[in-house]
C-alpha cells in the first residue's frame, strides 16, 4: 500500500495488475486500484476534484482532471473514510501514478490534497535498478 498525509487527510492506494483485462500481445495492459481517503481532522470536508498524472514507460505522461471521482463529491466527515476502486489502461507494460484532489472545507476554504506516487508494474514489466 502506498499512503500520503497532507494536513489531516490521508490518502491510501492499493494497485492491482488485471491480467484478465489486458492484452499485451496488443500492447494493453490494465490496472485497478483502491484509494481509501480518511479526514482525520476536526472538521467536514468535502472532496471536489480529481487531477492525475498517468506516466508509462517511455516517459509519456497523461493528465486527466474533472469533478469528484466515479461520479461522486464524497463528504467526509471527523473519522469518516470514502474508498473507491478505478482504473487506468497503459500501452507499456509499466508506469506510475500521481496526483491530487481538491478538497473544500466547512468554511468553503479549498485545498490540495496529494495522492502517492504508485507504480503500475505489470508481470511483464522489465525491472532496472537505478
Amino acid at each position: 500500500m502506498f499512503s500520503a498525509r497532507t494536513a489531516d487527510i490521508v490518502v491510501d492506494v492499493r494497485p492491482q495488475y488485471m491480467p484478465e483485462q489486458s492484452e499485451p500481445d496488443r500492447d494493453y495492459y490494465v490496472w485497478a486500484y483502491t484509494i481509501t481517503i480518511t479526514n482525520e481532522g476536526p472538521s467536514t470536508v468535502q472532496l471536489r476534484t480529481r487531477h492525475w498524472k498517468i506516466t508509462d514507460t517511455n516517459g509519456r505522461l497523461h493528465e486527466v482532471q474533472g469533478d469528484g471521482v466515479i461520479g461522486e463529491q464524497p463528504v467526509l466527515g471527523t473519522g469518516d473514510s470514502f474508498e473507491y476502486t478505478s482504473g487506468t489502461p497503459l500501452t507499456t507494460p509499466s508506469g506510475f501514478m500521481e496526483g491530487s484532489y481538491q478538497m473544500q472545507n466547512e468554511a468553503g476554504d479549498t485545498f490540495t490534497v496529494a495522492i502517492p506516487a504508485f507504480p503500475l508494474d505489470g508481470p511483464q514489466a522489465r525491472r532496472i535498478i537505478h
